[in-house]
């Protein structure tokens, strides 16, 4: 790998945070530096062909101009399991750094700074301090990533689960008004349910809807223990359905969750006891109520019968994918770098951070590369891909997007990490069209 600098870039865009000095009597707020880094490649898509150069331009940014004397350190590491760092002082036009993969696969490219004292270049993000940093990447034939392969049973098993649902009758446990104006309602729902917990969320519609006249949403979480929520708005027009993830009481205290989240669901779905039988895995439950979920929502008489939509980011989008798997009626999914997307990645020396549900064979089942596979050939994909995040890591991603098979969209952002959003980041979007 080589170190240059470049001379020349047109665009210049930045992340800042405003931070004010704290005033005393008598003194006006002054704006302290705010430092950022931004970054990006040579060229709009990050797609390469293998061995091809990869260029990567880093600016560091204080209060929103590049700056010169600064010491930009940066690490690469790969999916091909190739690891390098150097540094180079920062002037205004930033600095190059230049790489390449032989491999169908990622590049992630991790950069700090230090100030010409040698010490630590800090931001603030979401009220707490850290270091200074770009994290972003490149790929090698992305189309080509493929997970293990999948249980020789993959379909009997859902088969197996789908007729343990059955077998609970869907009944509405709870139905209870909790706000309306005068054209939209919403109710706290409880739905039972195989698993061993009800379907839990918040229900919003119009009120005095038309038989088969509206299309519906279902939203799920993220990782978490919280309550459903419920926006009137969301529910206009359509039939809008968001549920909790596990199936618990919606409204409560905050020291509700706490205590769960401190209890009963510390941890959920990362038990490797758990995850080594696909009957007791948290992931088993938590897909029956999305199948549950997405039951009621189609039972209910002013759903049109057509359009079903499911939404969600990171483990929500985990399970958007899961219900246009296991689905086939879900006509439209909208998933934000979804969780869990190729549980085998570490068997098969790929790339991930440090917080990561570890492999189990019987995980496989629950994998929504695999179910993506049997979603609905008309249903149409939105799904993003972040190349710094390594919490759910853009070479999953991009798997499920490889496996959907309807019309398809992708949006892969630079520099963006799982809970940072690189502001004015650059963005390339590949669409695949099918003949269905």
């Amino acid at each position: 790998m080589k170190l240059i600098h470049i001379s020349r870039r047109v665009f210049l865009f930045s992340l800042f945070a405003l931070c004010l000095s704290v005033l005393t009597p008598g003194q006006l707020a002054i704006a302290e530096d705010t430092f950022a880094m931004w970054g990006d490649l040579n060229r709009q898509t990050a797609i390469y062909n293998a061995g091809e150069e990869m260029v990567f331009t880093v600016k560091l940014l204080k209060n929103d101009q590049p700056v010169a004397g600064y010491t930009l350190k940066w690490e690469r590491t790969g999916d091909d399991g190739i690891k390098q760092n150097g540094q180079a002082v920062s002037n205004e036009n930033g600095i190059q750094i230049v790489t390449s993969t032989q491999d169908p696969g990622f590049v992630r490219i991790y950069v700090t700074a230090t100030d010409p004292d040698g010490q630590k270049v800090m931001t603030t993000i979401k009220g707490k301090d850290k270091p200074v940093f770009f994290d972003g990447g490149a790929c090698v034939a992305p189309d080509k990533l493929q997970g293990i392969a999948e249980p020789d049973d993959f379909d009997a098993f859902w088969q197996k689960q789908k007729q343990q649902l059955a077998s609970v009758p869907m009944k509405v446990l709870e139905m209870n008004m909790v706000k309306e104006n005068d054209t939209v309602i919403a109710y706290d729902m409880k739905i039972a349910c195989a698993g061993g917990m009800p379907v839990s969320g918040y229900l919003v519609m119009p009120k005095d809807a038309k038989a088969r006249s509206l299309a519906a949403e279902v939203n799920f979480h993220g990782y978490g223990v919280r309550s459903a929520n419920y926006n009137l708005g969301r529910g206009s027009n359509q039939i809008y359905f968001n549920i909790n993830a596990h199936g618990i009481e919606n409204g409560q205290p905050k020291d509700y969750y706490t205590q769960l989240q401190k209890g009963k669901l510390r941890g959920y779905g990362f038990s490797m006891e758990e995850n080594a039988d696909p009957q007791t895995t948290y992931f088993n439950g938590m897909y029956m109520r999305v199948m549950r979920a997405l039951e009621y929502v189609k039972s209910l008489p002013a759903w049109n019968g057509k359009n079903l939509k499911a939404t969600g980011g990171s483990q929500g989008g985990l399970q958007a994918l899961v219900a246009a798997g296991l689905d086939t009626d879900v006509s439209e999914c909208s998933a934000w770098s979804p969780w869990c997307c190729d549980f085998g990645r570490t068997e098969l020396k790929r790339m991930v951070g440090g917080w990561y549900v570890k492999y189990t064979p019987a995980l496989l089942y629950f994998d929504p590369i695999n179910l993506v596979k049997r979603a609905n050939p008309n249903c149409q994909l939105f799904i993003v891909a972040n190349l710094g995040d390594y919490v759910c890591p853009p070479s999953g991603v991009w798997i499920a997007y490889n496996n959907f098979p309807g019309p398809k969209t992708i949006e892969t952002r630079q520099g963006c990490e799982h809970g940072y959003t690189m502001k004015n980041y650059p963005k390339f979007i590949v669409t695949t069209k099918t003949d269905n």
